[in-house]
């Protein structure tokens, strides 16, 4: 086990505006909706998710949904999860992903 192994990474869900429905991509992968629930993208990281959203929303390694429909992070959904091991964060990050498509939430995941 090296540095790998160390509670350093993160999952995280960031809130997307409303109109992130109205492209098709994004509708298509969420043919579960559940009109009302909210649409959120869910990452994973090695960076405090407050910077990795910064990151996010200047372009930088940006997913496209964040970067032009991300509203804020939304702690109360990851929080307790973190901070944890890379492969965990990647394990997780899949799982949490699962949980709110199932719940309604139209997710979108890189």
């Amino acid at each position: 086990m090296g540095r790998r192994s160390k509670a350093h990474h993160h999952v995280y869900v960031v809130e997307l505006d409303d109109r992130v429905w109205n492209i098709g991509r994004f509708r298509r992968a969420n043919p579960d909706y559940c009109l009302g629930q909210p649409f959120v993208y869910v990452g994973m990281t090695g960076l405090d998710p407050d910077v990795r959203f910064d990151k996010h929303k200047a372009g930088i390694q940006a997913n496209v949904f964040v970067r032009d429909y991300g509203l804020r992070l939304l702690p109360a959904l990851y929080a307790v999860y973190n901070p944890m091991p890379y492969e965990a964060a990647r394990e997780m990050e899949v799982e949490l992903g699962i949980a709110l498509r199932e719940a309604g939430y139209g997710v979108w995941q890189a």
